[in-house]
């Protein structure tokens, strides 16, 4: 019996990187929308453990306008943009089922749990360094901000990768 690959085969599942990139997206529309962000900031209590979660949850933050905010509404909307495009690039470039010592979901979660905490990272760095204003104490802060929220909200971007495709 001869093994063969079948690549021209229709699989009903996306890929891992692709399902990865729209939760990455869903996550960053939702949470970091102007109602979001509103809500968390009026209705959660920063010292529970819950309402600082929910918080952090808006940190990708994108407004609808500037108002008076320096350098428009791209500038206050760059570090959004920025987590979604390398949340996506991140996701396509870690490859972990075809690199893994144990392929299957573990190296799926995990990968997709890395790319998006990376992306955090390198979001807030980027997104200070070509804003208006850039400071390099700022950007590394603003990279520590952004890994701390890609590790605990970068789970859902592992469970969305998860049965895809690599």
């Amino acid at each position: 019996m001869a093994l063969t690959n079948r690549t021209g085969a229709v699989s009903r599942y996306g890929t891992a990187a692709g399902t990865g990139a729209l939760a990455a997206l869903v996550l960053v529309a939702v949470a970091g929308s102007p109602a979001y962000t509103g809500w968390a900031g009026n209705h959660t209590d920063p010292n529970s453990a819950a309402g600082w979660y929910l918080r952090l949850l808006a940190w990708p933050a994108w407004r609808i306008h500037d108002g008076d905010q320096g350098g428009g509404v791209f500038a206050a909307d760059l570090r959004a943009i920025l987590l979604v495009i390398l949340a996506a690039a991140l996701l396509y470039v870690l490859p972990a089922s075809q690199v893994a010592r144990v392929p299957g979901g573990f190296s799926q979660f995990f990968s997709g749990w890395a790319a998006f905490v990376l992306a955090g990272g390198l979001a807030g760095l980027l997104a200070v360094l070509l804003g208006p204003g850039p400071s390099m104490l700022g950007a590394l802060q603003a990279a520590g901000e952004g890994a701390s929220y890609g590790f605990l909200s970068g789970w859902v971007i592992g469970v969305a990768s998860l049965g895809g495709r690599a």
